[in-house]
């Protein structure tokens, strides 16, 4: 299950671990002009962790979710 909230500066999507077996906590994206947070808290600790990628990043991994093995760049246009 996730939602989806837009925020003043984000878009906001939280994704909630559903089933059974060994349930990790919710995971909430903020999506921001320049980046995109991931947090989730770490229950041994009791604190958010918390991992920012840029824009980049975020297209490099939406790219390989669909490739195999391997090594790659992808092509930017120059701003």
């Amino acid at each position: 299950m996730f939602s989806i909230e837009h925020e003043f500066d984000s878009t906001v999507v939280t994704l909630v671990d559903e089933g059974k077996s060994h349930l990790q906590e919710d995971i909430t994206i903020n999506l921001f002009e320049d980046c995109i947070t991931l947090e989730q808290l770490d229950p041994r600790t009791e604190t958010v962790q918390k991992i920012t990628l840029s824009i980049a990043q975020a297209e490099d991994l939406a790219a390989a979710l669909d490739l195999p093995e391997g090594v790659y760049r992808i092509a930017r246009e120059e701003t």
